[in-house]
């Protein structure tokens, strides 16, 4: 993956993905996927996966890119499937 592509599209540029400290992971979520939905998933992935909500950007045919940042550590966990 590509530091500013994902998934069909690329990324907005403020959207910087370089950091010591931090790893993110960008998800694409199509417009069929209710916003109470995409709460429960991302919900799910903070819980379990140790991710924090960094940026959600909703775009007019209702699709939403989000990105997900969590600190970085010497023990793999997988990245979030949604």
């Amino acid at each position: 993956m590509s530091k500013n592509s994902y998934g069909s599209g690329r990324l907005p540029r403020e959207w910087d993905l370089t950091s010591e400290e931090w790893e993110y992971v960008p998800l694409r979520l199509p417009p069929d996927v209710t916003r109470v939905t995409a709460s429960m998933r991302l919900a799910i992935q903070v819980e379990f996966g140790g991710w924090e909500l960094s940026r959600v950007r909703v775009y007019t045919d209702g699709s939403r890119r989000v990105l997900l940042k969590r600190k970085k550590s010497a023990q793999h966990i997988p990245d979030p499937g949604i």
